[in-house]
């Protein structure tokens, strides 16, 4: 793997893009509401990513699954989507929840993050999925110290979602970040033998989107029948939750890149 570590400049220009992408999850939280579109969401960061001279970096992006480039500037994944929704007309109900994920350039840095919204009032089992989802990013933050290894990290953030009872999506894991948005190293929310054996060591400089996904049922997820090849479901119809934050390793622990700081 070709890690880049960044240097504390390249950090500051990421941490503005990651301010703006902090400010476009805000805006859409206060949206967030009974009978909006995921149309209408996309619209707001849209405006915002243009008004600030910035790209947006989903769109366009192509993957070999995909029928077609990306469309929007978010992603939005309702109920038993996991990630890579793509807004449209769908309305948002009472008791739903919307998983957005955003990501900007800025001054040719990356910036991205993901937050799962309530959407009015949610039942208690969907605010425990949340609950518990960003606990596992939060044991991530809290993990994270120079000198260590990431399958150390991310076998704490396994263990505290399954023994909650919750599977952890292990299609789609997180990334290193930088002038590009995928950058080595693949960054998983798991342990496993393949991570073990080719270990992230955890070096000042690194900055790594780290990203849990975790499922109400099975970890096991399929593309939507939608056609698109962009939007992942879960593969038992439960519902899925989806959390992220842009670190960067430093000389003392982890700095939060996209906390609007």
């Amino acid at each position: 793997m070709a890690m880049v570590k960044k240097s504390l400049r390249e950090i500051e220009l990421m941490r503005a893009a990651g301010r703006l992408v902090h400010e476009i999850h805000e805006a859409i939280r206060q949206a967030v509401r009974p009978g909006v579109t995921t149309a209408s969401l996309d619209g707001i960061a849209d405006e915002m990513i243009g008004s600030a001279g910035a790209e947006a970096l989903f769109k366009g992006q192509r993957t070999p699954q995909a029928k077609m480039p990306y469309p929007s500037a978010i992603c939005a994944s309702v109920n038993e989507e996991v990630v890579h929704g793509i807004p449209g007309p769908r309305v948002l109900k009472e008791g739903d929840i919307v998983s957005i994920d955003v990501g900007v350039r800025l001054d040719g840095y990356c910036g991205d993050a993901a937050v799962t919204h309530p959407v009015g009032k949610i039942s208690p089992q969907a605010q425990g999925l949340l609950d518990v989802t960003q606990e596992v990013l939060r044991i991530a933050i809290d993990r994270m110290r120079p000198g260590g290894r990431w399958s150390d990290v991310a076998a704490e953030m396994q263990k505290y979602a399954e023994d909650a009872g919750y599977g952890v999506v292990r299609d789609f894991v997180g990334h290193g970040i930088g002038r590009e948005m995928w950058e080595d190293p693949k960054v998983p929310n798991f342990a496993d033998r393949n991570l073990r054996q080719n270990d992230i060591r955890l070096e000042p400089g690194l900055v790594l989107a780290v990203e849990p996904m975790i499922n109400m049922g099975t970890a096991r997820v399929q593309y939507a029948s939608d056609g698109t090849g962009w939007t992942v479901v879960t593969r038992d119809g439960k519902w899925a939750a989806h959390f992220e934050h842009m670190l960067a390793v430093t000389e003392d622990g982890v700095d939060v890149l996209t906390d609007g700081r």
